[in-house]
């Protein structure tokens, strides 16, 4: 089995825990530093620690089984985290629907559905 969790930074950490729960990642370890969330087998390890540049220039691509009931979580996480206003999801040229997510650290996700659940 191969796996890959990438570091994602926070600028504040227990904001950037919340918000990863309200998204739908589940946390299995958490300790001043570091958390672990889990998303149907995909995880990140999110890092109590926080440069603005390497954070704004982070973008990770995150796949959901139905991308429309998903997206449904995003409604209010602007006014509840103060976030930058998500782009709800549309197919892009590449043959993909995505939408496209900041966290409260400003990494962009852009989340998307495998093609074969369209």
């Amino acid at each position: 089995m191969a796996l890959i969790r990438p570091f994602v930074p926070a600028r504040d950490f227990a904001t950037s825990c919340a918000f990863y729960e309200a998204i739908g990642f589940v946390s299995g370890y958490r300790d001043d530093e570091l958390a672990i969330f889990d998303y149907e087998g995909a995880g990140i390890l999110l890092q109590n620690y926080y440069v603005k540049e390497f954070a704004e220039n982070c973008m990770l691509q995150f796949f959901v089984r139905d991308l429309d009931t998903w997206w449904q979580r995003t409604v209010d996480l602007v006014e509840r985290f103060g976030l930058q206003p998500p782009r709800a999801p549309t197919l892009q040229p590449w043959g993909l629907r995505v939408g496209f997510l900041f966290d409260p650290a400003g990494v962009l996700w852009q989340v998307s559905e495998p093609p074969e659940t369209r």
